[in-house]
């Protein structure tokens, strides 16, 4: 059975689902490695514009592998070279999307948090439960959710463990959408394909930018921005959204 199941629900759309359905898709060292080809595959191939990653309709991943972790020491753990996997889904080039449906614990959570946009099911809940096992984060959760709901909430979430459900997640800004029970997967594919008939290089070039300026100082991140738009004025793209517009048409990007 293959951990990582590959479908493409959509146009310029690939769905990547967690698949380990026994283990409640605990975020093995196997797992790790086969999404991260994924991701690599997905930001090679043209034809894939945008991203939707979710474990499914009943769960979208409990955290780290306790099974393959409990015996390991500091040595061990150093040569796991986990934050490659993470870096992996951090430096994703293109636009993506978490579908969560269930529960998204300490690992899963902080999975979740690398995405762009995070759609969830009302049944959804986060959590960074790894203060009660006499660990903390260690895949971003420290650092990702403070800058998603600031120093007061985090703290409270990282030193108890409690659980955050959809709507809390939503108020709190952790997450974008909440949607449905069980309907986080085809509004998360919906979605994707709404962004995979825009200007793929815009796309790339918003998710850059943001993500770099924004803990930067601001003068920073808007000298990113300047240039970037700079560079869109030597696009294709550009020149048919312009035609497009006046012309009274849906345009149709390309991509160069």
């Amino acid at each position: 059975m293959t951990v990582i199941r590959i479908e493409k629900p959509a146009h310029g759309v690939t769905l990547l689902t967690l698949n380990r359905p026994d283990a409640r898709n605990a975020l093995s060292l196997e797992l790790r490695e086969h999404l991260t080809s994924a991701l690599s595959d997905c930001a090679s191939d043209e034809a894939v514009r945008a991203v939707v990653l979710t474990g499914g309709d009943q769960i979208f991943a409990a955290g780290a592998d306790l099974r393959e972790m409990a015996s390991m020491r500091p040595r061990d753990m150093l040569l796991r070279n986990i934050e490659t996997h993470w870096r992996a889904v951090a430096q994703f080039p293109k636009p993506l999307i978490a579908a969560v449906n269930g529960l998204a614990l300490g690992g899963g959570f902080e999975l979740a948090l690398h995405a762009d946009i995070i759609l969830a099911s009302r049944g959804a809940k986060f959590a960074l439960p790894e203060v009660t096992l006499g660990l903390m984060p260690g895949g971003g959760g420290t650092q990702r959710l403070i800058r998603a709901v600031g120093k007061a909430r985090a703290m409270r979430l990282l030193m108890t463990g409690d659980r955050l459900d959809a709507q809390e997640a939503f108020r709190a800004g952790v997450i974008s959408e909440v949607v449905e029970e069980s309907s986080a997967i085809p509004a998360a594919v919906s979605l994707a394909a709404r962004i995979a008939k825009l200007p793929p290089i815009s796309q790339r070039l918003i998710k850059e930018v943001s993500l770099a300026g924004m803990d930067g100082p601001l003068e920073t991140g808007l000298a990113l921005e300047r240039r970037a738009v700079q560079i869109l004025f030597d696009t294709d793209d550009l020149q048919e959204g312009i035609s497009a517009f006046f012309d009274k048409r849906e345009p149709v990007f390309n991509g160069r």
